[in-house]
C-alpha cells in the first residue's frame, strides 16, 4: 500500500486506521524549549523545557482519566468518527501571543517579536457560538489538559495559563479560559475545538462545530463571500423575512435605518421605523439588516425577529413563549414555557443578557404601547409601527425613522416592469397613469403589479378601478400582510378609540392636496386649540394624518389614498358632513367675514363655496357668490381668477337661482 501524505502537526485521529495512542507514561515531545530551569526549581513541575516528568503526568490523565470516560458516555450522535482540525497555521496572525518563525521563542501577551503581522479578531460567528454555549462549557470542562494543547499550539501564553489557575473553583477556571479565548483570534477557536475533541469532550465540541472559522486565503473576495453566507444564516435563523420576489432599492431610507441602529452603540434603546399602511416599513427594515458590517459592528450576537401584530394578552404570551423557545433551542436544560407575561419577560431578559449579548430584537408591526412593556428588558430593540408614539411607555434611548408615504414615479414604474417582466420602455401607455393613481404607495403598486402578472390585458380595467376608487376590486395576495388597500386602511381606523372615529370621519370632506390650519378644525368641532391638537396628534401618531409644522402654526393634511379611502367609505354621509362644517362656520362668523390676520382666513375664501356645493346648500351658495362684501374681499386676497373659476364650476346652481 502506498503511504499517504504526512499529517499536519497537531492533527488528531480517532477513527479506523488512526495511529495508536501512545502508551501511558510515553514521552511526548514539546515543540518549544524555554531553556534550562532556574536554579532551585523543580524541572518536573515548573519548566516546560523539561518535558518528560510533567508531561507524563498530564498524558496519563488525558488517556485514562475523566476525558476518556466522558468520551465513552457520549451519545449516538457523538459515536461517529470525529476528525480534528489541522493545527492552527503559524502564518495566520494571532490576537495575543505568537511565535517568531519556526521554533522561535514564545512571547507573552505583549505581542510578537520580529513579526509585523496585524492582529485579527475572531470571526463574529465563532465568537457567537462560544457565547451561546459558554454555560455548557463552564459546567463540564477541566482546563489543565485543554490549556496544555493550546499552549502547544501557540495560542495561549504561560501568563494566561497562570491567570486561569489562580481561580478558586473548576467552573471559575473554565470561565476565565473562555473569557481569554474570546479576546483572541480564529486560531484560538480552532485550537480549543481540537483540544475538546482530544480530551474526550466530543459532545461539547459538537456544539462548537458549526462555528469553526474557515481558513481564508489572502483573497478579500473570499472573506466577503464567507461573511455574506454567514449573514444569510444569521438572518434565516433569526426569522428575518426574505426579500420580496419583486424588490426595488430605496437606499436613502435603508441608510437612515442603519444610521439609527449605529446610534444605539452598545447601550439599550429603541429604534422606531414608522409610517402609514403599505409604505414598506418591514421590507426596508429587513434590507437594512442585510449589511454584514452592521451585524459585525453592532449585533454580533445575532438578530431575533418576531412579527407581533395586534394582540390581546393571551396572544402576546404565545408570542413570548415562542420567542423564548427559539432562543433556548440549544440549551442543555429544557424548561417549561413561561406561564404568564411577567415570567416570560424575566426569562427573555436573562436570555438576552446572558446568552445573546449585543443582539438585536426586532418587533414587527406593533400596535399598542402596552405590548412593548413586555420587551422592555434593557436590550436593543427595533420596532416597525404605524404609531409613532408607541415607545412613549418604555424607557431608554429612542430614535425614529419616518418612512415617506410615496415612491418616486420612476420607482413605481420599475416595480410594475418587474412584475410583468417587461422593460420600462416597453410598458403600455396606461402604466404612467396607473402609477400616478397609486399615489406612490408600494402596497397599491405591488397589488396592481401582481394582478397584471396574472391578467396582462387588464391595464385599462385596473386603471379605471383606481380612478373610480373601487378598492375592494383590487385584491391580490402579495408579500404584504394585506390583500387589498381597503383592508390595510380600515384596520388602522378601526384601531382608534370610538370617540376618535367620528372626528376622523369628519376629515372625509377635506379638499385634496390642501394643508388645513388648526383653526378650521377648532371651528368645525367647537373646541379649544389645545384640545384639537391633541386629537389630531393621535391621528398623526398612527400615520393616519400628516402634520406640517411651519413656525408656530400647525397645518394638517391626508395622503391622497387615505382621503380616497375615507371618501369611499363615507360616501353616503358626505352631504351631511359638508353641511355640518358650513353650519359651524356660520355659527362662528355669524354675519362677518374672515380677515387676513386670522390663520383660517385663506381656507374659507378658497373652500367655503366648495363645502356649500358639497352640502347642496343652493341658497347659501348663491347668497355667498353674489355678496359684494365677499367678492371684494376675495378679489383683494386671491385675485379674480379663482372667483371666475368658481362661477364656472357652480354655474349650473347659480343659473337656476338667477
Amino acid at each position: 500500500m502506498r503511504a499517504g501524505p504526512p499529517c499536519p502537526a497537531g492533527t488528531t485521529f480517532t477513527g479506523p486506521g488512526a495511529p495508536p495512542l501512545p502508551a501511558a507514561g510515553a514521552f511526548r515531545p514539546v515543540r518549544h524549549v524555554r531553556g534550562p530551569p532556574a536554579a532551585g526549581s523543580d524541572p518536573g513541575t515548573h519548566s516546560r523545557g523539561s518535558a518528560a516528568p510533567r508531561r507524563r503526568g498530564r498524558q496519563r490523565g488525558a488517556l485514562f482519566g475523566g476525558g476518556r470516560q466522558r468520551a465513552a458516555r457520549a451519545g449516538p450522535a457523538q459515536a461517529r468518527k470525529e476528525e480534528a482540525l489541522p493545527a492552527p497555521p503559524s502564518r495566520e496572525p494571532r490576537g495575543t501571543g505568537c511565535a517568531s518563525g519556526l521554533g522561535g521563542a514564545r512571547l507573552g501577551a505583549g505581542g510578537c517579536r520580529g513579526s509585523a503581522l496585524p492582529a485579527r479578531n475572531m470571526d463574529v460567528r465563532s465568537r457567537n457560538y462560544l457565547l451561546m454555549n459558554r454555560q455548557a462549557l463552564e459546567n463540564d470542562i477541566k482546563t489543565s489538559y485543554i490549556m496544555d494543547r493550546m499552549i502547544s499550539d501557540e495560542v495561549l501564553t504561560l501568563q494566561e495559563e497562570e491567570r486561569v489557575k489562580q481561580q478558586n473553583t473548576r467552573k471559575e477556571r473554565a470561565a476565565m479560559l473562555i473569557n481569554i479565548i474570546l479576546t483572541k483570534d480564529n486560531n484560538s477557536y480552532r485550537s480549543f475545538y481540537n483540544a475538546l475533541l482530544h480530551e474526550g469532550y466530543k459532545d461539547l465540541a459538537a456544539l462548537l462545530q458549526d462555528g469553526i472559522p474557515a481558513v481564508l486565503s489572502g483573497n478579500r473576495k473570499s472573506s466577503m463571500d464567507g461573511m455574506t453566507s454567514y449573514v444569510k444564516t444569521i438572518l434565516c435563523e433569526g426569522g428575518v423575512p426574505q426579500r420580496p420576489v419583486v424588490f426595488v432599492t430605496r437606499p436613502k431610507l435603508v441608510d437612515a435605518i442603519k444610521k439609527k441602529l449605529y446610534c444605539l452603540g452598545s447601550d439599550p434603546g429603541w429604534v422606531t421605523v414608522y409610517g402609514m399602511a403599505g409604505c414598506g416599513k418591514t421590507v426596508l427594515t429587513a434590507e437594512a439588516l442585510r449589511d454584514p458590517q452592521l451585524l459585525e459592528d453592532c449585533f454580533p450576537g445575532g438578530v431575533h425577529w418576531i412579527s407581533v401584530g395586534k394582540q390581546d394578552k393571551a396572544g402576546l404570551l404565545i408570542k413570548l413563549q415562542n420567542l423564548c423557545s427559539r432562543l433556548e433551542h440549544d440549551s442543555t436544560l429544557s424548561q417549561r414555557p413561561p406561564l404568564n407575561i411577567e415570567e416570560a419577560k424575566d426569562r427573555l431578559r436573562l436570555l438576552m443578557l446572558r446568552k445573546y449579548p449585543r443582539s438585536l430584537l426586532v418587533l414587527d408591526d406593533i400596535w399598542d404601547s402596552w405590548v412593548l412593556k413586555a420587551f422592555d428588558n434593557q436590550c436593543q430593540v427595533l420596532i416597525t409601527s404605524r404609531d409613532r408614539s408607541v415607545t412613549d411607555a418604555v424607557a431608554g434611548n429612542k430614535y425614529e425613522v419616518h418612512v415617506e408615504s410615496g415612491l418616486a414615479h420612476e420607482k413605481g414604474l420599475e416595480i410594475l416592469s418587474l412584475f410583468v417582466n417587461m422593460k420600462i420602455s416597453e410598458l403600455p401607455e396606461q402604466a404612467n397613469s396607473l402609477v400616478r393613481e397609486c399615489k406612490g404607495s408600494p402596497l397599491v403598486i405591488s397589488l396592481i403589479g401582481a394582478l397584471l402578472r396574472d391578467f396582462p390585458s387588464r391595464w385599462e380595467y385596473y386603471l379605471r378601478q383606481l380612478q373610480n376608487k373601487q378598492f375592494r376590486r383590487i385584491r391580490k395576495s402579495s408579500s404584504y400582510d394585506y390583500e387589498a388597500l381597503d383592508e390595510a386602511m380600515s384596520i388602522s381606523v378601526e384601531q382608534l378609540d370610538d370617540n376618535y372615529k367620528d372626528y376622523y370621519k369628519d376629515l372625509s370632506i377635506l379638499p385634496k392636496d390642501v394643508k388645513v390650519p388648526t383653526k378650521v378644525l377648532c371651528i368645525l368641532w367647537d373646541m379649544e386649540t389645545e384640545e384639537v391638537e391633541d386629537i389630531l396628534q393621535e391621528f398623526v401618531n398612527k400615520s393616519l394624518l400628516f402634520c406640517d409644522r411651519n413656525g408656530k402654526s400647525f397645518h394638517y393634511y391626508l395622503h391622497d389614498l387615505q382621503l380616497d379611502f375615507l371618501t369611499e367609505k363615507n360616501r353616503n354621509q358626505l352631504q351631511e358632513l359638508h353641511k355640518n362644517i358650513v353650519n359651524q362656520y356660520k355659527k362662528y362668523y355669524k354675519l362677518n367675514t374672515p380677515v387676513l390676520s386670522q390663520e383660517d382666513c385663506m381656507y374659507w375664501y378658497n373652500f367655503l363655496a366648495y363645502h356649500m356645493a358639497g352640502a347642496k346648500m343652493q341658497q347659501e351658495l348663491c347668497d355667498l357668490m353674489f355678496s359684494l362684501d365677499w367678492i371684494k374681499a376675495k378679489t383683494e386676497l386671491v385675485g379674480p381668477a379663482h372667483l371666475i373659476h368658481e362661477y364656472v364650476e357652480y354655474s349650473s346652481v347659480l343659473d337656476q337661482k338667477v
